[in-house]
């Protein structure tokens, strides 16, 4: 736990401090790398190499989907990152005809799956940042509340296993009291910081945030199955304590993108 501790809020003050910063670009950086480990991290649970021609061709395809390049790309207006995304794929697939049988369909599903399900994630993050910090930290706040929320609630009142063939030590009421936690904390920032936040309503926010807190969990659990797939208990070691990148921002690949769809920003 200590350990837990000390990596949480080292790693904590590098995330929130350039997220606060009012120049992007470094944000948008510090963005790049994480998507970089989490491409790593899916390969290396797949006894894959990075620096292969599906690797590299892949972690390109998840950069172009999370980085913001732009609108108008050779002069047709459609988004430019989902235009290099799209050619990155092709490139594979191209490769697939090729190698005369010996790289298959099934063989590019994997690269693409990864860099579409790493990418949208942090594409949504950095969308949710340029429409304002509040959003960034709501979503933060109910993930890490409803995390906190189950941990505690789960380990003290929890006798119900909720997936156990998934995450054996998850249960239905650490669950429901990670969402109870949620949604007290989103009301509270939702009092204070009204004016920052979209004009939800008490109703709706309570609504979406049990949404959210849903969703963030499904993305923990989809996280825990690629890992219980490959036979790996986390995706990588770069934050001691805590497994890798995908381990700290699988539920947040999922709640963005809902939060996204639902129109918060």
């Amino acid at each position: 736990m200590k350990q837990r501790i000390i990596t949480g809020v080292i790693a904590g003050a590098v995330f929130l401090g350039l997220l606060l910063l009012n120049n992007p670009i470094y944000f948008e950086l510090l963005v790049a790398v994480l998507v970089i480990i989490a491409m790593q991290e899916m390969f290396k649970m797949a006894k894959l190499h990075l620096l292969s021609f599906e690797g590299i061709l892949s972690t390109l395809a998840a950069l172009s989907l999370a980085l913001p390049f732009g609108q108008s790309w050779l002069g047709i207006n459609i988004d430019r990152g989902f235009g290099l995304f799209t050619l990155f794929l092709f490139i594979m697939l191209t490769g697939m005809v090729l190698s005369k049988g010996s790289y298959s369909f099934e063989d590019v599903g994997f690269p693409f799956l990864s860099a579409f399900y790493v990418g949208i994630g942090f594409q949504n993050l950095l969308s949710a940042k340029n429409a304002g910090i509040a959003i960034v930290f709501l979503a933060l706040f109910i993930v890490w509340t409803t995390d906190i929320g189950a941990y505690f609630i789960g380990k003290n009142f929890g006798k119900n296993k909720l997936l156990p063939a998934v995450s054996p030590n998850k249960t239905i009421e650490g669950s429901l009291g990670g969402i109870l936690c949620a949604v007290l904390v989103a009301l509270i920032m939702y009092f204070l910081y009204n004016k920052e936040l979209p004009d939800l309503g008490y109703l709706k926010l309570i609504l979406f945030t049990i949404i959210f807190s849903i969703v963030g969990q499904i993305g923990d659990l989809v996280e825990s199955s690629i890992k219980r797939h490959f036979g790996v208990k986390d995706s990588g070691k770069l934050l001691p304590g805590h497994g890798g990148i995908l381990d700290r921002f699988d539920s947040l690949i999922f709640v963005f993108p809902i939060m996204h769809i639902l129109g918060l920003f």
